[in-house]
Order: structure tokens, then sequence, then C-alpha cells
């Protein structure tokens, strides 16, 4: 489309270039910037263009126009909004979508911009009329109904006992008191998103002085709210059971029908099945859904033909009477999902954004010419962000592999080693923002069986259940792995083949030979990662053609070991290569390789020299987040998308799905029914399968359920949080009235859970020295949450043996009583306990699973059950009583007068740690009468 800046108003140029809202209203058919002061209040005697511009992770802009028309506006105004769209849409460089917006009868996506809700005012530019302003002095009572579970539509209604009815929702404002009256059929979120409305107009009309009532629908005069509403109505009456309020019908399902715009004239085009094929890109078409008329504009359309669509679609829906349908225009190459999903296929066109971004640069230019500043038009270069993972990596691991319908525990030394034929079930729990976390998870290789891969899922289940759904549970499988996953295991080596039963069975069936890996065989990693808190060894074919210039590789054949780096690997790379190498083949001699100047030997072990890639593997980037609500449905998923979503839109009693492309996240709140609850995962899964957004969701993309009230910090990362909002009392409702009323904190369903905090997870040691032997090394013992110095010591003690290290520490009871803290410990105590240590260092022990989950394996409760009585006398409750540095006046015995009890030891003046609180003079007194 050719862009002349004749065609441009001055008023829309330079617009569009940073995230936010700009709005303009039409006055003398003129586009009139209004001030963001004004934003979100209509004159329903005037005409309005919204322009939303959001900025994209990818680095571009998104534009949406919407443009709102006034149920008193004049057809002409309302017709000079629609063309001005499209010039609007032409200065932005032809790529928004534009959205006809009627009063009473907006879209979602347009209210999620003013929420909790538009109210509009008589009056208008225009027409003449007055803008009425609020004034409290002369308040008059108004009556409101309101219809929505997500964003609210609000209408006046006559202030009559006639309009009230069982199905809906309403408002009463008077002078002194806000009513919201509960029509019995209505919802509870519905009632939860009124009580918005009630606080803004609280907010609005009131300056934030007036009193707030709820009615319920039946509730007799005895209530005294339920009498003093009723009082402004002549008395309580039943109310007949009918038919909603207006403007609450619903569109009735019509035959869809596709209209060719061409030379000014609208022709229907005969189709048998409505295929993208049909449209020309030289020409409009109007898409007529009923509820919604899309206009679509080919690519190569002018400005003037885009005009003519715009004018012959208010003239159809003016003609029929239609004032209730959508008009939405869409442009080639840019259309909306729901457009899309209207036809049997729609290809996938990458190539088009590369010409929009032409048509940008040409307007750009124009603009420049003129002046103005034109940076915001052109796309901005993507930021390159290392990828965050919102989890502590100083938590507590266990890992078992899946083996014929059970799961086996592994060592601390194998617990990172997996097998593309295996799948591994895996708990990791870890210190959240105020509260211990816990991740539950699955791992399934690529080659892996169906049925392991259900059992691990059902071991998992079990496992969260167990936990009362407190933990999150994630399904992964190799090769899509989130960032999470990774820096959890730290360094993690995937070897070929598998040690499972069903892996077995299966090769042995299919005649296939086993390759899983030997260490005395042939075999060749390749290296990846961003660090030593994120480092992976793969095993890859042994051919020269699985190498690339862009990383570092570990070859070994028995006990000759070569390790490569290509020419465009870094010093970190070869790093990780190196701390690799002592975990795979630990105290070998390795020959270095550098790429161009490799050996014969090296070739001949790959079979000899072939072409390869230089060029890295690039995983799937975190797309801007979308949230959905969800309804399961006799096994059909319901999706419906919330736009501009915040925390209050995660309602206590449905399920919601939050889509980050590489990500899918599966909320459920804490009033959905338990049976909702353990199909969490299967609605996950049938999300990634409907691909509502079209992106080609991989079946194996992860996805994560997070329960109400254990949201993690990778999940709240999304919204603006407040923790205490997902632990309070009751419904949706009941929660916001509890705030809107009453203004004050938040009941709490739970106390928060208090974890421990241990020595060594509040420093932050470089990267570059950490030793590679002491972290990474498969003999060296691997003690999270500590300092390198303390992990030295505590090694010196254990051996690696007899130990399971990849199990958190067992409950330890404090080390020091409540009047003395661990700072004030002398050094002489100090040395006495790591003496005693010491001395119990040749106990061999066994680290109980945390009590606050319980896997629902019983295989090793006895043994753990057994050392947790006698724990205190192990070395390793020594070691970790050593690492807690926690507030040590919690849980100290008190008499009945809440005064504290201190050890007949410690009151003594000789006393190696005597009370500091009590005067010196006074012990032996106290010792003697106490």
């Amino acid at each position: 489309m050719s862009v002349s800046m004749k065609d441009l108003d001055p008023a829309f140029r330079g617009s569009g270039q940073k995230d936010g809202l700009e709005i303009w209203r039409i006055e003398n058919f003129k586009p009139v910037p209004i001030p963001a002061s004004s934003y979100g209040k209509f004159f329903m005697g005037d005409s309005y263009i919204i322009l939303k511009t959001t900025a994209l992770k990818n680095g571009s802009l998104r534009h949406d126009i919407h443009y709102w028309i006034g149920k008193d506006t004049s057809q002409d105004e309302a017709g000079t909004a629609a063309i001005l769209t499209v010039e609007l849409d032409a200065a932005l460089g032809g790529r928004a979508v534009q959205y006809r917006e009627v009063q009473g009868n907006e879209t979602e996506k347009f209210l999620s911009y003013f929420r909790p809700c538009i109210m509009p005012q008589p009056g208008g530019v225009a027409s003449g009329f007055k803008h009425v302003e609020a004034n409290n002095q002369d308040h008059e009572t108004r009556l409101y109904v309101c219809h929505g579970k997500h964003v609210v539509h609000v209408k006046e209604v006559p202030f009559a006992r006639s309009t009230l009815n069982h199905d809906d929702i309403f408002i009463l404002d008077t002078k002194s008191k806000i009513f919201q009256f509960n029509g019995s059929n209505s919802s509870i979120q519905e009632r939860a998103k009124a009580l918005e409305v009630v606080q803004y107009i609280k907010d609005t009309f009131h300056e934030g002085k007036c009193e707030i009532a709820s009615v319920e629908d039946g509730r007799m005069m005895a209530d005294p709210e339920a009498g003093e509403f009723w009082g402004f109505f002549g008395g309580f009456a039943p109310l007949p059971r009918r038919a909603p309020a207006e403007g609450n019908e619903k569109h009735e399902e019509t035959a869809i029908k596709l209209l060719c715009f061409d030379q000014g004239k609208l022709e229907p085009v005969n189709y048998e099945s409505l295929a993208h094929e049909l449209l020309q890109t030289n020409k409009c078409y109007f898409l007529d859904c009923g509820a919604e008329l899309y206009v679509w504009m080919g690519r190569t359309t002018s400005l003037q033909e885009r005009k003519g669509a715009s004018e012959a679609a208010e003239k159809l829906l003016s003609d029929s009477n239609r004032t209730k349908t959508h008009i939405i225009k869409v442009i080639e190459g840019f259309e909306t999902v729901m457009f899309k999903s209207k036809f049997k296929e729609w290809p996938q066109t990458p190539d088009l954004k590369l010409s929009s971004e032409d048509g940008r640069g040409k307007v750009a230019a124009l603009l420049k010419r003129q002046g103005l500043n034109v940076k915001g038009l052109m796309k901005a270069a993507p930021a390159k962000e290392e990828p965050q993972s919102y989890i502590d990596c100083t938590g507590n691991l266990q890992v078992w592999r899946v083996n014929d319908k059970d799961k086996a525990l592994l060592s601390s030394s194998d617990q990172s080693k997996f097998y593309t034929g295996d799948c591994y079930v895996f708990q990791y729990t870890y210190a959240g923002d105020d509260k211990e976390e816990c991740l539950i998870g699955t791992w399934s290789g690529k080659k892996s069986v169906e049925e392991d891969r259900v059992t691990a899922v059902s071991l998992a289940s079990k496992m969260v259940e167990s936990a009362k759904f407190q933990a999150v549970q994630v399904r992964l499988y190799e090769g899509k792995e989130p960032i999470q996953f990774f820096v959890i295991f730290q360094s993690l080596q995937v070897f070929k083949g598998g040690l499972s039963s069903g892996y077995k069975k299966f090769i042995a069936e299919n005649g296939i030979d086993d390759d899983s890996y030997s260490e005395e065989g042939l075999a060749l990693f390749r290296v990846q990662g961003s660090g030593p808190e994120n480092m992976q060894a793969v095993q890859v074919e042994p051919v020269a053609s699985s190498l690339n210039s862009s990383y570092c590789y570990i070859l070994h054949d028995g006990n000759t070991v070569f390790t490569w780096a290509g020419n465009l690997t870094t010093a970190l790379d070869q790093e990780l290569m190196e701390r690799q190498l002592d975990v795979i083949k630990p105290n070998t001699q390795s020959r270095s390789q550098k790429e161009g100047s490799e050996t014969d030997q090296f070739w001949s072990l790959l079979g000899g020299k072939s072409e390869y890639s230089s060029q890295k593997m690039v995983r799937e980037l975190e797309s801007d987040p979308h949230l959905f609500s969800c309804i399961l449905s006799k096994g059909n998923l319901k999706v419906k998308e919330i736009h501009h979503f915040t925390q209050d839109d995660l309602m206590t009693e449905d399920v919601f799905i939050l889509d980050c492309h590489t990500s899918i996240f599966v909320w459920v709140g804490q009033q959905v029914d338990v049976k909702v609850r353990l199909q969490a995962l299967d609605i996950g899964e049938k999300f990634v399968v409907l691909d509502f957004l079209m992106e080609n969701l991989a079946r194996e993309t992860p996805i994560f359920t997070v329960t109400e009230g254990s949201e993690p910090p990778f999940f709240t990362r999304f919204f603006t949080w407040d923790s205490a909002k997902s632990l309070m009392h009751g419904n949706s409702y009941q929660r916001k009235l509890a705030i809107v009323k009453g203004g004050g904190a938040p009941a709490l369903d739970k106390p928060r859970r208090r974890t421990p905090v241990y020595s060594g997870r509040s420093t932050t040691q470089d990267k570059s020295q950490r030793s590679r032997s002491m972290s990474f090394s498969p003999e060296r013992v691997r003690v999270r949450g500590r300092s390198p110095a303390f992990t030295a010591l505590a090694a010196s003690f254990e051996s690696s043996s007899n130990r399971n290290l990849s199990t958190p520490p067992p409950v330890v009871k404090k080390l020091y009583p409540k009047s003395l803290t661990p700072d004030s410990l002398n050094t002489s105590s100090k040395s006495s306990a790591i003496a005693a240590l010491a001395g119990s260092s040749d106990r061999p022990t066994e680290t109980p699973t945390p009590e606050s989950i319980k896997d629902g394996s019983e295989s090793e409760k006895p043994k753990q059950e057994e050392d947790a009585k006698d724990g205190a006398g192990t070395m390793n409750n020594r070691v970790e009583s050593l690492t807690i540095n926690e507030d040590v006046k919690e849980n100290e015995p008190e008499d009945d007068e809440g005064l504290p009890i201190y050890p007949y030891e410690r009151l003594k003046t000789t006393a190696a740690d005597p009370v500091t609180e009590i005067d010196v003079t006074r012990r032996e007194v106290i010792l003697i009468f106490g």
C-alpha cells in the first residue's frame, strides 16, 4: 500500500512509538488528542479513537486500534471515526488490528484497558450536549446492572423494582451507601468482579467516603442491610422468574458468509470449504460470522480501497440494524487468531513480517523528512538477555529412575546421569521468598517407552497428592527442558541407551541393538551450557558430522580420551568441557584438539573427516504470556483469553492456563474440586494439542501445574504478585467483599511455612573462584547450600559410598538455647563441636526424606524413620546442625507464666556458654531458688 503524507492526519504523526494508550476524540470530524488524566472517561454523545501500543519481548511493537461510538453519536461522526482508524493504521505501517466498539457492547479486550469498567456520562461535543460533571452535593440515586466474569460490562438501568431479576447483579448507588444486589442465579466470579465496580463508584463519585452493603437475592426484611435496600423500592416483594435484563442476550449461531469488496461493490463468494486460498492480496473481503464482521484487507490494496471497505462495513450493519455486531479489520499477514481459526487451514507466513517492516520504514522516512521523531516506528533490536531461572539452586534434590512400574532411588553420584531411553522422577525442595517450595517432576528421554512415561507421571502425581497439592508438578521431555531444570541439576549428563527393564524389553522385542553407554566403549559428548550452574554433556553419534564449531566435545574410546574445541567457542565453553571431563572420565589423561589441527587418530575414531555445522543451536525464546480461563466438560477443553491480566483475574473457583510458548502453567484455585485438580496435567496436555494461539506448540512443551497458595517465583514473575491474596479465606466474592468493606489486612488460610536458611546460601561466590574438583568431581561429596570451607570439612568426615547426598538434610532441632545466638558462640564452643563431629565421623549414616513431602514409596521409609529417631547422635545431624542459621529463640521451653527455662549447666558461673540475660551476681541465687 502506497502512503502519502497528505493521507495522514497531523494528529496521528509520531503516535504509537511507545508502550501504552493514546486516545483522540472526534471534534468537527477531526481527531483531537485528550489528556491522559481523562483516559477512561467517555461521553455518550462523542466518538473516540483509542490506540493501544504493546512492546513485545522480541523488541517489536504491536498496535490495536479501537473506535468507540457513544449511543448518542451522530452517524456522520461515527463514520468519520471508522475512516480515521484506517489512516492511523497507515501511519503505523499498515499492521494494526482495528475494532469497532459500540457503547454497551464493547469487546473484552477494549474493556481490559480501563479496569474495572467504563461508565459513559451524558453529554458530547459534536451534538452540543453539555458534559455533566459528578457532584455529590446533588447526588442522584442510580441503578446499574453488571455482566462479566473477567471484565465487567456496566449499564445504567431504570431505577425500579421491575428492573431487578434473579440472573444479574445490580448496584444501587445512593448518596450515603452503595448496595450490591446479587441475583440468586449469578456466579461467584461475577459477584466478585462487580465489587470492583462498587469500589470504583465509591472512589469516583463519593471521594471514597460512603458505606458499602451486600444484599443476597431472597434475603428477607429481617436483615438490616436487605431491609434498607428494599426500602428504596417501596418494600420487599418477590421477583418474577424471567429472562435476564436487556443487553444480555446471546447471538445465535449463523452460517459464515464470505463477501468480496471490489471496486465499491460487495459480491458473495461461493465455496465448499473456507480456505485461505480464497483471499486475494489485491482485494478486500468481509467474513460475516454474525456476532463479528471481519474486514480483511490485502497487502496490495490502496488506502482509498481500505477506506471504502470500512464505509461499506458500517453501511452493511446499519442497513440490517445489527447495532451489536463487532467490526474487526485485519491486514493480510497480521490476522488475529480468531480470524484464522474460521478457516479450514491457515499457512505460516513468516516472510510477511519483513515486508511489514519495509512499509513501516517508508512511513518513518516520510515522517522524518517532516522533522518528526520516528525512532519508535522502527522495530527495535530484540534484547539479548540470559534466561533467568527464578529458583534457588542451593536446595535439596532426590532423583529416581522408573523401572518396572516403580521407581528406584539414585545415589548422589548417579542422580545427574540420565539415559535417553529411561524416565526419571525428581523432587527438589528449596527456599522461596517466604516459605519452603517444592518441585516434583518427570523427565522422559527421547527413546523412552510410553509405559515408563505414564508410570513416571503417575508416580509424580501421587507424590504431589500426598503433599496436599502444595508442590508444583512439571512434565518434561528431553530436548525441551526449561532453565529451572538445568540449574537444579547444575551438571547433567545424558547418555545413549537405557537401563530400565522397559527399555531393555522394547529393544529386544524389536530387534534393536543395545547402544547404551559404556565407559570402555567409543562415545562422543557435546558440552553445552551457560556456566557451572547450568551445563550439560549430551552423548551424540560418534561421527564427524556430529561436530559443531560452536561447541566443545569429549571423545573417548576406553581410556583414550580427546577434547575438541570448535573455533567459535569461548574460554567459558572450554572450562565447562573440562568440568564435564571430570565427571565422564575422571583421573584420565586427555589430549586436547583444536578445530583445524586434529590428529589422524582423532579422525580415525570418528570414522574419518566429513562436513559439519558451525551454527549454534538456538532454543526457543519465551514469548509474551497469555492467560486463559479453562473449562473441561465431557473431555472437551474450552478456553477464553483474559486480556491484560492481573493476579486478581485468578479466581479461586477456576482453572487458568498461562501460555509462555516455551512453557505452559496450569493454575488451579483452592476452591476447585479435587477431581479437577487431579486432571490439571491432562488439561495442560489438551491445551498443547489445541494450540489456541496457533503457535505450533510442540507436544513436548513443558507443563507446570501450580496450586493456589503454592505459586513459585518463576510463575509469580508474570504478575505484580501479592502472596497474601492467594492465602485468604473463602471464595472469590467473600475475599473481595472483605477487602472492599473492611479495607484491613486479609485473613490467611494458613501460616506461612518458615524455611531454615543455611549458612552457605547467603554468600554468592564468583564463578571463576569455584573449585571444579570440589563442586563437580563424581568422587567428591556434593552438599548443597554450604560454604566451600564447610563442604571441605564435611567431605573429610564422610564417605560417598555410605551416604546418599542427593537427599535433603534431616529436620534438625535447634542447637542453641533461647537466650543465645550463633554469633555469640565463642571459639572454644565451636572447636568442641567440631571435635565431637570428628569423633563420630566413622559412623555410617543415611539422610532421611524430608517430612514435608512424602513420595508415596514405602521402600525407603523403615530405614529413614529409624535414622530419624536416633539421628541426634549421627555425624550427619551434627554437620547440618552447624549449618543452621535460624532465629534461635523459637520453640524454647517456657513455664506456665511464659518465663524461659534454662539448662542447669548454663546457669553456673563456670559455664562455657552462660546465660547472658541474667546478672552474674544473681545467677547462683536463681539456681538455688529456681
